[in-house]
């Protein structure tokens, strides 16, 4: 059975109140000004700030503050979490319809490369689609270099050497991560992100085989 590897973030969960509003949260506790969902988007199409930590701790060093990396990242995590039922991931909202995930099942084995904690992708796992298995989970810190280094599907390819394997991303980091691993890339931009026509130009232009609104059109490509 061939494999299908999904990014979390903008793919299989919509973050856009829970990690993009924690970013503008934390660069705000540390400038005293809040960045703009634009502003975060046109970093992310620069390419190579996929990990939301870096960028929100560039963000404020770019606002003129020396902000220790550490501390930023202790806070950050402190408003995603929250503390006893409070975080802004509380926000994130799955985007698959009933039922798709599940006809993929019955073709391709499900996957995850992500740019989370894997204990946090499997928290987020376990509270939308508790019925369905990816295997392997990839996340931050399972490989040596993050996305866009091909090390997290260059792994799974290494744990599955007879499968074809697919990635489905959103980001150019995404897309440059599948290009290195040698492995096709299916994009993801949505209708309402901001930047969009210039995200669509980007995934193309990294080889994407498409670029869909969300992942309820992959059917229609993985035909």
């Amino acid at each position: 059975m061939n494999l299908l590897v999904f990014d979390m973030d903008g793919v299989l969960v919509d973050v856009s109140e829970s990690y993009r509003e924690t970013i503008q949260q934390t660069v705000a506790h540390f400038t005293g000004s809040r960045v703009t969902r634009e502003a975060i988007q046109e970093w992310k199409n620069r390419g190579g700030w996929n990990d939301d930590w870096a960028l929100s701790t560039a963000m404020i060093r770019a606002a003129g503050v020396d902000a220790d990396y550490d501390e930023v990242v202790k806070h950050f995590q402190t408003l995603f979490h929250g503390n006893g039922g409070n975080g802004l991931l509380l926000r994130e909202r799955w985007i698959a319809s009933a039922g798709l995930l599940e006809r993929l099942s019955e073709r391709f084995q499900l996957a995850l490369f992500t740019g989370r904690l894997r204990w946090e992708a499997e928290l987020t796992l376990r509270r939308f689609a508790p019925g369905l298995h990816f295997e392997p989970i990839v996340g931050a810190g399972d490989v040596p270099n993050h996305k866009p280094a091909p090390d997290g599907l260059l792994h799974i390819c290494k744990l599955q050497p007879d499968c074809e394997v697919w990635y489905v991303g959103d980001t150019v980091d995404d897309a440059r991560s599948a290009k290195a691993a040698g492995v096709p890339f299916i994009g993801i931009a949505s209708p309402s992100s901001e930047r969009r026509d210039e995200l669509v130009s980007l995934l193309h232009a990294e080889g994407a085989k498409a670029v869909l609104n969300d992942i309820n059109q992959l059917e229609g490509v993985l035909k």
